[in-house]
């Protein structure tokens, strides 16, 4: 009877600890015409749905793999202004997708940040139950103006999106960011696998600290360093480009075929901005399956000769980064040896802003 009683107790502590904050409040919900879409320069007009990744003419160009995954809102953010008390979220996915190894809240959920000072600061995660989803993601602020931003997905659609807001506040669209972007272009680590939740996938990570937009091609088990992505993204003027498709390039042969292939296809619409390639990160569990360890160092090896082809043949600005220890030297920054943790991301995204800062492609003061 003791243990009944006390079980009973625990129930409104449960559910207490939910995310959703409960509200009986009158809230009027607002569409993409009262909020900024970050994270793509392709227009809406060439989409089949404004948070693809790819226009829709690249549906009978691209692998169906690729075409797929490009429906993935992974990179993508959404921006606004608001003076409400509160902030809730409707939000449709495509698929209602599931993995074993990573948080449906990374999948399939949304994050919401707010701009404090010059940070953004995490404020709560919409949790997904399904394809269509309501949460309200934060209560009881007092009635100011505050910018805020909204993570998607990183491994579902998104076919609609919508902030809710008291009936008798504002919300508009900020000024535009016309900071040059960066361009992401590689495999599952880059769409965000396999983090906890949206903001936490490296892109988004560096997106904030440097107040930028990333640009995330990432295409789980299929960033192969293809032709009509290079196509698609020497068609854009980022601040560079950050190469990190090794996991998928299965093998050196491939690597020595398309490294310089990809560099020549982007270099022919966009002749100056750096090209940074990212070697393949060793998995934890090379310490002891040596056929593996052998077979990546086979891979960074045929990279680093094409790399050192392109310095030999007068090519600029072209960058090689070793990503040795990028996510630490304790081996507790991936889910599964390869795919990374919300620790892994971090210490993955201030490695790479290091090595910005180091080849003096940013300043951070």
């Amino acid at each position: 009877m003791k243990n009944f009683l006390f079980a009973l107790l625990l129930v409104p502590m449960i559910s207490f600890g939910q995310n959703d904050l409960k509200t009986s409040r009158d809230i009027k919900y607002y569409g993409k015409n009262f909020f900024s879409l970050e994270g793509t320069l392709i227009p809406d007009s060439l989409k089949q749905n404004r948070y693809d990744r790819l226009p829709i003419s690249y549906k009978e160009i691209v692998r169906k793999p690729v075409w797929d995954l490009s429906k993935s809102s992974a990179g993508m953010s959404i921006r606004f202004i608001s003076n409400s008390k509160i902030i809730s979220v409707k939000w449709t996915i495509l698929n209602d997708l599931k993995m074993n190894h990573m948080a449906e809240t990374g999948i399939k959920g949304v994050d919401l940040y707010f701009k404090n000072k010059d940070n953004w600061q995490y404020l709560n995660t919409g949790r997904p139950d399904g394809i269509k989803n309501e949460s309200t993601l934060i209560d009881n602020m007092s009635e100011e103006m505050r910018e805020f931003k909204i993570f998607l997905p990183l491994y579902d659609g998104v076919l609609n999106i919508e902030v809710g807001i008291d009936s008798n506040s504002v919300i508009k669209k900020p000024l535009k960011n016309n900071k040059k972007p960066i361009i992401f272009y590689g495999t599952s680590i880059t769409q965000g696998g396999c983090a906890s939740r949206p903001g936490m996938a490296h892109t988004n990570i560096i997106s904030r600290k440097l107040d930028r937009d990333c640009i995330n091609f990432g295409f789980s088990g299929n960033g192969r360093m293809e032709q009509p992505i290079a196509k698609l993204i020497s068609e854009s003027k980022p601040l560079f480009y950050v190469i990190e498709c090794m996991p998928n390039m299965i093998n050196a042969e491939n690597i020595t075929n398309k490294t310089i292939p990809l560099v020549d296809t982007i270099r022919e619409s966009n002749t100056e901005a750096p090209i940074i390639l990212v070697d393949y990160f060793i998995p934890t569990t090379s310490v002891l399956d040596k056929k593996t360890e052998n077979e990546i160092r086979g891979m960074n090896l045929a990279l680093k000769t094409e790399y050192e082809k392109m310095i030999s043949n007068g090519y600029n600005n072209i960058l090689y980064v070793k990503s040795e220890n990028a996510i630490g030297d304790d081996n507790e920054g991936t889910v599964d040896g390869v795919h990374f943790t919300d620790l892994g991301f971090i210490r993955y995204a201030d490695f790479l802003i290091d090595n910005f800062v180091e080849f003096g492609l940013i300043d951070i003061k």
